[in-house]
């Protein structure tokens, strides 16, 4: 129960809930989250460390950078993946979350060879 409480309460936060849609999609890195959603990189940081507290996303390091992507966990449970449809059914028509899909879109033209191209926007 304690664990269930606690991957709810750590989707009660709307910039969470924003980053772990654009997350579910692929693999990103900080640099892009921090556009898609035009927040500073401490608080997209701040943000993915508490889903990976939950177990919702995990990361990988390529040199300095972080890249964020769906938990295996969260991929293989049943429960976690129709809770991630449910929360993608019941967002993507908010304005500000198709802005952040618009925005991550431009990023993600930037990359080079499938990876983020840091320093340009």
């Amino acid at each position: 129960m304690k664990e269930l409480l606690r991957l709810l309460a750590t989707l009660t936060d709307p910039t969470r809930l924003r980053l772990l849609r654009l997350v579910q999609r692929q693999e990103l890195c900080v640099c892009e989250l921090m556009d898609a959603l035009q927040i500073p990189q401490y608080k997209v940081s701040r943000h993915l460390r508490l889903l990976r507290s939950a177990g919702l996303v995990e990361a990988s390091r390529s040199g300095r950078w972080m890249h964020y992507r769906i938990s295996h966990r969260a991929a293989s449970s049943n429960f976690h993946q129709q809770l991630l449809k449910l929360l993608e059914v019941h967002l993507r028509h908010l304005p500000e979350l198709r802005r952040d899909d618009a925005r991550l879109e431009k990023r993600l033209a930037l990359r080079r060879e499938g990876r983020c191209v840091v320093g340009q926007r």
